[in-house]
């Protein structure tokens, strides 16, 4: 076996050796001979002369030097052109320093040393590239279906890269671009024409009969996504694009993989650059804890926090499925990474002690929480334990045993609650606040809305009601909702973690609220149907504890700047803790004994606002966002 993989490596290589050696001398004997060809008394040019010996020598080992052999002339491209040229002149300097050694270079005139060069290019490089065209062109005669016309939107630098990638392995041919950008009307990219504007590629399509419509344009924010789905809509075509920058950062899809557009293309907006040294510092070589790491969003920081170099990493989940699930991703793709998952509700102090004691985690993020609004209304005794007194005993965990810093991971709800989901939460929040004021450790809350494509989220049922043919179901023809991406929130609440130094509340700028009616539109849209022909929409009625709008701060809190441009403090009022020690105390009580209607007031009591929301049906006082510099 050793033997064969020898000789199948020796064969070509020594073929193409031979064949580069045998250029050499070529150029070489052709250089003189133009040389002497041009003078008076032309001297005859003997090809096997004892200084070819040294040219083949000293070019020959030039050649090696510059690994002109470790390539592959299937796929030879502009780069190995100038590393042919790189060697060109590099053999001659060799050549010349080897001649001068041999004989003085009194027999070669000082013009062969400088037509040999281009000679010598020429002859490496043009089979090289010939013997690629051959094979591309074998290679798309042998495919067995005939070749798709795409037309391609975006000519820049990923539109490029594009049609070099389809015309290596795809079974699609580009036709032309389209593309806004006047300078480029009429120029080719990759012998591929621009044919037009955006607006202009129905007609184009129609033009240049055109199979598909590709996507290239990475960096396009949400409303230039929007416009130019629009348009291939209208177009009829079926229509796919490249991902996203940041999806490709961060590792989800590669640069020119095709996929179908999804609702975060069209609801993107700015990407938040994030302070990624600083973030990497924080966390690299650092313990961490993860309560509710099984979930949407706990897997994802996870994987984030797996990637950005943790020390180990500690997982308490309650669902075993989860906790499986996250262990077998983690230990795929991280096999380096110290991972200790364990099996236990967060909110038994026995498991957090014996897990806080064992590990000595430095930094705990808290995302463990029940989040559905409507099941919760009637669940309150769970959404309070749960959400509440868990989140009280990991606190007090992390004040026992020393922790650096813990972050809080709420939601947009907690402001002005209207729901039991969202009084839970502002709870929570107050209990970090205060725990601040009086413990080495950093307290620090994380506020955001809607996550996208997250378990029990919008999204997925909308995906599923449409695959049934629906119909999809909106609460209110109004209802609009903050929304980003899972990834997106992650990245935030690490950049908290680095930012706060204890009892703050963050706030990322999230833009526009998004109408849930369009958000169902979009993706009835994207399923190839026509909202209210294909598929029905139909407006349900708000359920028990939802509001029309979202808000990102309360009307009493002070919303300030931070060193990110992107990220907001939201200055909450505190609540001294002996009288929110007492609260807590009869909260637990009325837990334990399972008396509803006492934790409904004693919840009450704690979050004076749950009940006066702003943003509910017939509401006047929707609080606007207010920045104050």
């Amino acid at each position: 076996m050793g033997v064969r993989r020898l000789a199948s490596w020796i064969h070509p290589r020594s073929a193409v050796v031979v064949h580069d050696l045998a250029m050499v001398w070529l150029a070489w004997v052709g250089a003189s001979w133009l040389r002497w060809s041009l003078v008076e008394d032309p001297r005859p040019v003997d090809p096997f002369d004892p200084e070819i010996v040294v040219v083949l020598v000293a070019q020959g080992l030039v050649l090696w030097w510059t690994g002109l052999y470790r390539g592959l002339w299937r796929f030879a491209s502009l780069p190995d052109l100038v590393n042919i040229a790189k060697a060109g002149a590099a053999g001659t300097l060799a050549i010349a320093a080897g001649l001068f050694a041999y004989d003085r270079l009194e027999g070669t005139p000082r013009s062969v040393l400088l037509i040999y060069p281009l000679a010598l290019i020429a002859l490496l490089g043009v089979p090289r590239l010939a013997y690629r065209h051959w094979k591309d062109s074998r290679h798309d005669l042998e495919r067995a279906k005939p070749l798709r016309r795409v037309l391609i939107l975006g000519a820049g630098a990923a539109g490029e890269a594009l049609v070099r990638e389809l015309r290596r392995e795809s079974s699609m041919r580009p036709v032309g671009f389209v593309d806004d950008d006047a300078s480029l009307r009429g120029a080719k990219l990759q012998g591929v024409p621009v044919l037009g504007p955006l607006a202009a590629v129905g007609e184009v399509a129609r033009e240049v009969a055109a199979e598909m419509l590709l996507i290239a344009m990475p960096s396009a924010d949400g409303a230039a996504m929007r416009r130019v789905v629009e348009l291939c809509e209208a177009t009829g075509l079926p229509f796919r694009t490249i991902p996203r920058l940041a999806d490709v950062v961060d590792g989800r899809f590669g640069l020119n993989q095709l996929k179908e557009v999804a609702i975060e293309d069209l609801l993107g907006r700015d990407p938040v650059a994030l302070e990624w040294t600083r973030i990497r510092k924080g966390l690299a070589g650092r313990r961490v804890l993860v309560t509710g790491g099984g979930g949407s969003i706990g897997a994802e920081l996870c994987r984030q926090i797996a990637r950005l170099g943790a020390a180990s990493l500690v997982v308490i989940e309650h669902s075993e499925f989860n906790l499986y699930r996250v262990d077998q991703d983690l230990r795929r793709e991280f096999r380096d990474l110290l991972f200790v998952p364990v099996l236990g509700d967060c909110g038994d102090p026995s498991v957090l002690d014996h897990v806080f004691t064992r590990q000595r985690p430095e930094i705990v993020f808290h995302a463990a929480a029940y989040k559905q609004v409507p099941l919760l209304e009637n669940q309150i005794r769970e959404a309070v334990r749960n959400n509440v007194l868990a989140t009280e005993a990991v606190a007090l965990a992390a004040d026992r045993h020393g922790v650096e810093t813990m972050v809080l991971i709420s939601t947009d709800k907690a402001v002005n609650p209207s729901s039991v989901l969202g009084a839970t939460k502002r709870l929570s929040e107050i209990i970090c606040q205060t725990l601040a004021g009086r413990s080495a450790t950093h307290y620090i809350t994380v506020r955001f809305g809607n996550v996208l494509d997250s378990v029990g989220s919008v999204v997925p049922l909308f995906r599923e009601q449409i695959r049934q043919g629906g119909p999809v179901t909106v609460t209110h023809p109004e209802v609009a909702r903050y929304f980003m991406t899972i990834p997106e929130a992650c990245q935030l609440i690490m950049q908290a973690g680095v930012l706060g130094q204890g009892g703050e509340i963050f706030v990322l700028d999230m833009g526009e609220p998004v109408k849930i009616r369009y958000l169902a539109e979009q993706m009835i849209r994207l399923a190839g149907k026509v909202p209210d022909v294909d598929i029905e929409i139909q407006f349900t009625g708000l359920r028990p504890g939802e509001k029309l709008f979202e808000e990102l701060f309360h009307d009493e809190e002070r919303c300030a700047a931070t060193s990110h441009p992107k990220i907001f403090l939201a200055n909450a009022r505190i609540v001294p803790w002996p009288e929110l020690e007492q609260g807590l105390k009869g909260l637990a009580r009325a837990v334990r004994e399972f008396d509803e209607p006492g934790i409904a007031a004693s919840l009450r009591a704690l979050v004076p606002e749950f009940g006066t929301a702003a943003g509910t049906p017939g509401s006047d006082n929707v609080i606007p966002l207010q920045r104050t510099r």
